[in-house]
């Protein structure tokens, strides 16, 4: 089932999520509708805070940047395979010399912004199958996970931004959480007027 992705300016985007333990309630549906709705809105991770849900989970499907041409055959191996899902996962490293990089994000839809980020992390998380995983990525790989780990810790890439992007996307934000936006997937805006 697809599920509405929160927009920008919801509180649940802000919260830090907490852990779930294995009796978490309809925990694989939810993985389902969570891979669902990322994949109908051609997104290559997502988390619960953006489905409305301030819980320790999010997933990743980085193949689509397996096509992208600057990248080693190495990297785009592990790209297209890179299906998973994090359960509790806890960043315990991030290391290397900060890299730039255009992220965006299915809550914060048609901005784009380089944020800065280490292209080395170890990973510690449970799956679905609650089997427990200490991994070590890098580079695009760690990005994309990077990305969804700051969903859970409540964190958005714009929080990212310098002061000055900040105020230059400011107003595109706004019209974000009131929904004047054209998106092509199902999404929830905080602040948008009531039909009356």
């Amino acid at each position: 089932m697809i599920l509405p992705i929160v927009a920008y300016g919801d509180p649940v985007l802000k919260k830090k999520a907490k852990n779930i333990d294995k009796d978490y309630p309809k925990l694989d549906a939810l993985i389902d509708n969570m891979w669902d709705t990322m994949y109908n809105a051609y997104g290559v991770g997502l988390a619960a805070p953006q489905v409305g849900l301030p819980v320790r989970i999010f997933m990743i499907d980085p193949a689509p940047f397996a096509e992208d041409d600057d990248l080693s055959e190495s990297e785009k191996e592990e790209l297209k395979d890179l299906r998973k899902v994090f359960i509790n996962p806890q960043i315990t490293e991030e290391s290397g010399e900060e890299w730039a990089f255009s992220e965006g994000c299915l809550s914060i839809p048609d901005v784009r912004e380089d944020v800065f980020r280490q292209p080395d992390i170890t990973i510690e998380y449970y799956d679905e199958n609650w089997e427990k995983h200490v991994e070590q990525y890098s580079g695009l790989a760690a990005r994309v996970i990077q990305h969804e780990y700051d969903h859970i810790e409540g964190v958005l890439f714009t929080d990212k931004l310098s002061s000055l992007k900040k105020r230059l996307i400011k107003s595109k934000l706004g019209n974000i959480s009131k929904g004047k936006i054209n998106v092509d997937y199902k999404m929830r805006f905080p602040n948008a007027k009531k039909a009356r």
